[in-house]
């Protein structure tokens, strides 16, 4: 059974990556084909308007903060690995930290980036790519954050 720190921490760590699994939602579902009905200079502006927004001190601490709970109870599982509740944190830890960090670190960042310099006239080819690739990754990111916090919410009823 899991003790009060350890739930309080699993709770929250679930919370984050449901909160985050609804972002990425939101932007597959609705913001990401709104920008692509727009001209592609129009769409690459509000996409930079965006992604520029988004770096504020709460989203932030809501996407990173989630990480570094995620991390907590993926250690805290290996070293508690005989609890039946173990496995379910390091497999929602691992679907956070892989299928949401580690692909908006690899894969999103660099490509908000190169739109950031991308100027908007004459761009149509390259928001067009971007859209396309950005939309497919961004449907993974969300599934993998809302099945992290499915998992982490499963281990606080094992």
């Amino acid at each position: 059974m899991m003790n009060g720190l350890l739930f309080v921490l699993t709770l929250l760590a679930a919370l984050g990556c449901a909160m985050m699994g609804g972002v990425f939602f939101a932007f597959s579902a609705f913001v990401m084909k709104a920008l692509a009905r727009l001209p592609a200079q129009q769409g690459i502006g509000a996409m930079q308007a965006i992604n520029a927004a988004a770096i504020t001190f709460a989203f932030m601490a809501a996407l990173f903060g989630t990480a570094v709970a995620c991390g907590a109870l993926a250690v805290w599982a290996l070293f508690a690995w005989d609890e039946s509740f173990a496995p379910y944190l390091l497999v929602g830890s691992a679907l956070y930290l892989i299928g949401t960090i580690l692909l908006t670190i690899v894969y999103h960042v660099p490509r908000n980036e190169a739109l950031a310099r991308v100027e908007p006239h004459n761009a149509e080819s390259h928001w067009r790519r971007y859209l396309s690739g950005w939309t497919a990754w961004n449907h993974l990111r969300g599934v993998t954050a809302l099945a992290a916090a499915a998992t982490l919410t499963i281990a606080l009823h094992v």
